[in-house]
């Protein structure tokens, strides 16, 4: 289970990738169907998925170097770690602004990242545990502040949020070049498994469908944010119209 070169052998939609991944979409649905029976749990929920997520990155930092494994390259300072951070201050201060820019990459990107992830280790190891929790958790995190925490993001967050992940590609991508890291792949795919960035080619032209892929990105996440605020809107028109009628 934490051996170095034992269970290498990660196999994209084998029946343990298939399984985890209803997993997480079950608990999806079942968060979102049941939330005001589940609203009662809400603190038990908030401090688990805490939990997670912080143990998840500290566990891969040991776990790296008890095996030897450690590298530079091992900084946590990929997407999903930012998206980590970010939950877990949200967690203990609100901040609306700070939610704006996780949902964007907190929301739909750590499930695409399942879906393809950037794994070589089969279940039941330590790195494939870990890299499904910790994505996971990351975007139960986020519909928890949706549906619990009552955090709602403004359509004009989508060109805030591109504007802040290129500032930050910049200084991550100065860092790759200086430690000849990969971080956010912004320098190639990744090289351990097929993920949906192997289809971006290389040279300028991957950096031209990473930026188009966030853009749309971007705007695919909100389209569940937008259909909500619609609903809520609806809602709450209708309230103040049977309102008036009884007035």
């Amino acid at each position: 289970m934490y051996s170095v070169i034992e269970m290498r052998a990660f196999e994209l939609f084998s029946p343990p990738h298939i399984v985890t991944l209803l997993l997480f979409f079950i608990t999806c649905v079942v968060l979102v169907y049941y939330r005001q029976q589940i609203a009662a749990y809400k603190t038990f929920i908030k401090w688990t998925l805490f939990s997670i997520l912080l143990g998840c990155v500290i566990s891969l930092q040991f776990w790296l170097v008890l095996s030897g494994e450690w590298n530079v390259g091992h900084l946590p300072l990929q997407l999903c770690s930012f998206s980590t951070y970010l939950s877990l201050y949200l967690f203990l201060k609100n901040n609306n602004k700070v939610f704006n820019f996780l949902f964007f990459i907190g929301f739909l990107p750590p499930i695409l990242s399942m879906i393809t992830p950037d794994m070589s280790h089969q279940f039941p190891h330590f790195r494939f545990i870990r890299y499904f929790l910790q994505h996971s958790a990351i975007t139960l995190s986020v519909l928890y502040f949706i549906l619990f925490e009552g955090y709602r993001v403004p359509k004009s967050a989508i060109l805030s949020s591109y504007v802040i992940l290129n500032i930050i590609a910049v200084p991550i991508f100065i860092l790759n070049l200086l430690l000849g890291t990969n971080f956010f792949f912004l320098m190639s795919p990744s090289l351990e498994s097929k993920t949906l960035l192997t289809f971006f080619g290389s040279g300028m032209m991957y950096y031209i469908f990473i930026e188009i892929a966030a853009i749309l990105l971007l705007f695919l996440s909100y389209i569940p944010m937008g259909w909500l605020q619609k609903i809520e809107k609806k809602t709450m028109r209708s309230g103040e119209e049977i309102g008036e009628i009884r007035n």
